[in-house]
């Protein structure tokens, strides 16, 4: 596809702004880090929502459909560590299941109302919990965990961003190489789901992605108390991300395909809605913390 300056433009700008706000919320404290995830969360089930009506042809009741993100979010608190808490109740254990259990009041009230939903529609909502609901709460566990230790002078510092910033800088290398790259000298389509994605930019911004991170990770001076010192590790965790997420940057452009509708949402220039923002993440979230939990830790 031919390389369109403007289009980049609009996209680079947006993407900057749009990446000034994550950091904010990623680096500020982990107070800032939840209200960002939780305002993504809910934006990612408000248009995930949209895109299944659009796909079923039904309408979901409100009721049913603050129900399903509560007990969503709900899913998601669970994940949050001992840091989240407020006079000595913490989220996960206090307020986690409340709110499951109201979001469950509100899909029984929304079921019994005059637009009836099919089984089947409701069962695709209901694999939001895992799409969008369980890769945000493993993103909480990733922020909230104590497996990136860094020693400065004789002090131990818990640099909990570490892995949160590291597989969202992996995807959006991927994805702004992947577009760069494949605008260039992509021919070859990677999938009639995304007719514009080829193999040579999905391969570009993988292969940019990967020595990005690994480039980073070798001439880094801080010194990791911790495997992760290890250049394998600065190597697989931005491959598996780029891998991963590309797959879910596929399922959301088949989702909007079947919903016939170019962007799931228009909260970014250039960028589209949250899922369209996200999709990546989504996928690769869940990846990374496998990787994490079981040959990290």
């Amino acid at each position: 596809m031919a390389f369109n300056w403007k289009t980049f433009q609009t996209r680079t700008l947006t993407a900057v702004v749009f990446a000034a706000v994550m950091l904010t919320g990623l680096l500020w404290n982990h107070w800032s880090f939840l209200i960002l995830f939780s305002v993504i969360h809910f934006g990612c089930w408000w248009e995930y929502l949209a895109l299944l009506e659009k796909i079923h042809h039904q309408r979901f009741h409100p009721y049913l459909k603050m129900g399903m993100m509560a007990i969503g979010y709900g899913l998601m608190l669970r994940f949050c560590g001992p840091v989240y808490a407020i006079g000595g109740y913490q989220l996960a254990g206090n307020l986690a299941l409340p709110v499951s259990a109201a979001g469950f009041a509100l899909v029984v009230l929304g079921i019994f109302q005059k637009n009836q939903v099919s089984v089947l529609s409701f069962g695709a909502a209901a694999l939001g919990w895992l799409y969008i609901s369980l890769s945000w709460g493993l993103m909480l566990y990733l922020r909230a965990s104590d497996f990136v230790l860094e020693q400065v002078g004789e002090k131990i510092i818990d640099r909990v961003w570490f892995y949160p910033v590291l597989v969202i800088a992996a995807i959006w290398i991927n994805d702004t190489m992947a577009y760069i790259v494949g605008s260039l000298i992509g021919k070859r389509p990677l999938s009639p789901i995304s007719p514009k994605k080829t193999w040579e930019g999905t391969i570009g911004g993988i292969i940019l992605s990967v020595a990005a991170i690994t480039l980073f990770g070798y001439f880094s001076s801080s010194s990791y108390q911790h495997s992760f010192s290890k250049l394998k590790d600065w190597i697989f965790i931005p491959l598996i991300a780029s891998i991963i997420g590309t797959l879910g940057d596929l399922l959301e452009s088949k989702l909007k395909r079947l919903a016939d509708v170019k962007d799931s949402g228009h909260f970014m220039p250039g960028h589209g809605g949250f899922l369209d923002r996200f999709d990546s993440l989504l996928f690769a979230v869940p990846a990374v913390w496998i990787y994490v939990y079981f040959f990290l830790r």
